[in-house]
């Protein structure tokens, strides 16, 4: 696996790397085990650092052009995180109507 930087320009202007977190994405739930586990042996880094990949990743115009159900799909999901974290902290009831 190649550790491309968002800059690596390539055809689609994602990187290498970039393609497989988004294949990763798409399709993690096939591999064996705790997706911790299957991000540190496909990508060789931690499942922190994989998710700060992957937020950056979903936020560039490049990766909704290549995967945009997917892409919108995460930022949907990343949106409803940071709901309920903020409601939470509010002590907000919004999430009991």
């Amino acid at each position: 696996m190649t550790d491309g930087a968002a800059g690596d320009d390539t055809p689609g202007g994602l990187s290498a790397r970039d393609r497989a977190v988004l294949a990763f994405e798409r399709q993690w739930w096939r591999f064996a085990g705790a997706k911790d586990t299957a991000i540190r042996e496909s990508f060789g880094m931690s499942a922190t650092r994989y998710y700060q990949v992957l937020n950056a990743l979903i936020d560039r115009p490049e990766a909704v052009v290549a995967d945009p159900l997917l892409v919108r799909r995460l930022r949907r999901m990343r949106a409803a995180r940071q709901r309920q974290r903020s409601d939470r902290v509010l002590g907000s009831d919004r999430g009991r109507d």
